[in-house]
This record gives C-alpha cells, structure tokens and sequence, in this order.
C-alpha cells in the first residue's frame, strides 16, 4: 500500500482499523485536532501496522461518521468523505479542512474538548493553546486585542526614539492608534502594553546566558555571563542582541592594506533570529520566555509557542516557507522601525547569511526546530568549527599567504587528477563551501578555466 498516494497532499493523518460506533471519542479527537490545527485525513480501513483490512460496511459506515460528526462536533468542520479500493478491500477516507470558527469541540461525557495535534498524535488542548484558538476563532489575533492598561499610564520613549533614529522620522500622536498601539476608547492594546518602556506584561522578558563549555552544567563554573532582562520589546531586542554581541568575539585575517574579520555569528543571522523570537512568541504562555543560550560551539534561541499554524518542519524547504504572523501588529511596528521586513521567510535570511559568510560548510547551516509548545533556533559558532591549529578563543594573525596556501595544493592536486572536477566537487572533497572554492581559485593565479560550463575544463598555467 502506498499511504502517500491515500493522503496526498495533506502532511497529517491519522489510520483506524474500523469506525468503533460505541467509542466515537477515538476517532472524533483526531477530527477536532486536525479542524483546530491544519487540517488532515482520517482513513478507516487500516490496521494499525499499516496493513489494508478494509470495512465490511462502506456506506453504511459512512453515512454514520456523518452523522456523528453532526451531533458529536461543535461547530461542525468542514469535511468531505471519499472511498478507494485496494486489492478489493474499501477504505474511508474522511478528510477535515482547517477551521476558522476554532476552537472545535468534541461533545461526550458531559462536557466539550477540543483537541489539537502534537506530533501524530490528537490531544486535548491545554489553557494557552485554548486560548489562542478561541482569539483565532474571533478573526482576531492576541496583540490587537485591548489590554486593562490605559494609555495615559504608560511611556513610549524608547519607541519614539528608535523610531526617529531609524526612519528620520517624528513620531506623531496620531501614530499610537494607526499603528494598532492604542484602542479608540484610550486602551492599550497588548501590543501596546508589551512596547511600553516599562511594560506591564511580566512574562515579556528575555534570560542570556553564556555558559562554560557545550552544555548548561559544565566545569566549576556553569555560566560565564548572564542577564535578565525586562520591559518593552525595543528594549528587549537592543538589550538581547548586545548581550549576543558581547560574547560574539571574532577572529581575524590580515591583507596588504585591510584585515578581515570572522565572527563566530554572523549579524544579521542573529538579528533575525532574535527579532523573530520576540515578535512571534506565543504571549498566552504565562510562565515562560524568551531564552538566548551561548555554548562554545553554538547559540540557541527559545520562543514560547511553535509555528503559527501548528506545523512541523520536517521535509520541508525552509528557504521557501512564507511567512506567517502570529502577533501582525507588533510585526508591522518592527518593519515600520525597520528591524524586520513586511513580507518574506527569516529562515530564508538567516540561512543566505550563513552561505554567504566564507567559513561556513553544510553541516554548520543553522537549525530550526519547531513543535506544539516551542521554536528554538541553532546558529553554530563558525570559527569554533574550523580546523586554525591554535586555541579557538585566541583571535589569530594569519597572513595572506598561510591563508592562501592553507588549500592551494589540495585543489592543485585534485585538478591535476580530474581537469573536468567541479568547484561543488572539490568543496565537498575540502569540507569548505563553493563559494570558498571560488575565493580560493583566484587566489592561484596559475589556473585557468578553458571553454564554458560542464563543457568546459581547468588548466594548469606551470
């Protein structure tokens, strides 16, 4: 059987060996979870090895879910049934469209759950995730929703003066309630109450540490730097980033007239990494908050609350993943203040700042990592990884020619060997990225590449 083409396109299933009609809760979980997340396809038919053993009762069985999902669900999901044959056995395929009129309960024993996915599996929703289902459900988002807090109590002048730097710009009193700052009865929107220099939200806050070593209990002394910061996300972001930057140290390079510098993380990496953490953070996770971890060898960023959509990224293209806002009005007063774009991945900007830096390889690419409950996000420090000869931390003089000569032979040897090779080829050979293999080349004056494309050769000028 092949589950894929049962499926198609839908990233979430959920298999049952036969409509259990006296325990409609087995089954109506998975169509609450994929109703109140992304949606999915229920097939009865299957055992639960994954074999097809079909149903006695196609139509029947079917005519029954129906009539289930009516008197059991509320409000009713969009769905739609369909039937297929394998090796003369008949399956239901029930499949549930995402919802907008979330959350979506399962009616029995005397009270309603609702249900979402975690991984394969449906679970009730907890208080948080409730929460944010029911705002969804409204059309509405959490940061445009009015706080308890009134405008006249709270100060903005880290925001205006971010503002002004950045953009050049006055702001005006008007800006508070066309930038969804403030409601027009003089509330506070939470977006407002978490841009606030001194914001109300308690659980807006970011923890740093820079541990001793590569995990968080190493040596006699665990942490070598930490901080806690607290109140409005401009100050959360400039505060967090220095931190970043303090112990992002460098090393460097020298050249005839210039030196150039490596940093163990590249800024831009981490100035969207940070933003994204802030921005897109689930605010109804009390208790928890953005954590910025600095190991030797890597930098971790935690947000509260997965993917917007309760997806995974498992076997996806991260470059081509859209951008989707959990929080629109705090994402649209950062891109106003230019320290986010209105539209496109970060993924996208964090991985091309990883591939254009010339130290970076494949297996130091940055890592995402997303479930029901939390985003962490894995920059590797790039000068931790490569091979200097010396102690990482030390920032290292090394000349244009040791740096020059550090692969020249290697790629003279690999081109007397095969003059067809490919700068890919002799990348994956040298453990170094293709652009790296294109600074190399040209630091070798004796070479040459004679014709074009695959058609092509190199030519060694002796």
């Amino acid at each position: 059987m092949n589950i894929e083409r049962l499926i198609g396109e839908s990233t979430e299933y959920d298999m049952k060996q036969s409509l259990e009609v006296k325990r409609p809760k087995s089954w109506l979980k998975s169509i609450s979870a994929f109703a109140n997340t992304f949606g999915g396809k229920l097939i009865f038919g299957i055992s639960d090895e994954g074999s097809v053993v079909g149903v006695n009762d196609a139509k029947g069985d079917s005519e029954i879910i129906s009539e289930t999902i009516k008197n059991r669900m509320n409000p009713i999901p969009k769905f739609k049934m369909s039937f297929q044959e394998i090796d003369d056995k008949a399956l239901i395929i029930v499949e549930v469209m995402i919802g907008d009129e979330t959350p979506y309960y399962y009616s029995g024993e005397g009270q309603l759950t609702a249900f979402v996915r975690i991984g394969n599996e449906s679970v009730p929703a907890n208080p948080a995730q409730l929460r944010e289902l029911v705002i969804r459900g409204s059309g509405q988002s959490y940061d445009s929703l009015p706080s308890r807090y009134r405008f006249e109590d709270m100060a903005f002048t880290k925001l205006r003066s971010v503002y002004k730097q950045r953009t050049g710009k006055s702001f005006e009193e008007t800006d508070y309630e066309s930038f969804g700052i403030v409601d027009g009865n003089g509330s506070l929107t939470n977006a407002g109450a978490l841009l606030a220099d001194e914001s109300p939200v308690r659980h807006s806050r970011v923890f740093c540490t820079r541990w001793n070593g590569l995990t968080k209990a190493s040596g006699l002394m665990d942490a070598l730097d930490d901080e806690e910061y607290s109140g409005g996300l401009v100050s959360l972001f400039q505060d967090g980033l220095k931190f970043i930057m303090r112990n992002n140290r460098k090393a460097w390079r020298k050249l005839p007239t210039s030196r150039v510098e490596y940093p163990e993380y590249p800024e831009r990496a981490v100035t969207e990494g940070l933003v994204n953490a802030l921005i897109h953070r689930n605010y109804l996770e009390i208790g928890s908050e953005v954590h910025i971890d600095m190991f030797d060898d890597r930098l971790e960023i935690y947000s509260p609350g997965g993917m917007v959509d309760g997806s995974t990224l498992e076997g996806k293209d991260l470059r081509t993943i859209s951008s989707k806002r959990r929080n629109p009005v705090l994402a649209d007063i950062f891109s106003r203040l230019q320290l986010m774009e209105r539209r496109g991945s970060g993924f996208k900007k964090i991985l091309d700042d990883y591939d254009f830096q010339e130290n970076s390889r494949e297996k130091l690419m940055p890592q995402f990592i997303a479930d029901n409950s939390g985003f962490v996000l894995i920059l590797y420090n790039l000068n931790y990884y490569v091979a200097q000869g010396v102690p990482q931390d030390v920032p290292q003089d090394v000349s244009q020619d040791t740096e020059k000569g550090k692969y020249t032979e290697a790629i003279i040897k690999m081109i007397r060997e095969n003059q067809k090779i490919t700068r890919a080829e002799m990348g994956k050979a040298l453990n170094i990225s293709m652009k790296t293999v294109g600074r190399e080349i040209k630091k070798i004056s004796q070479l040459s590449y004679v014709g074009r494309g695959y058609s092509g050769h190199w030519e060694i000028n002796e």
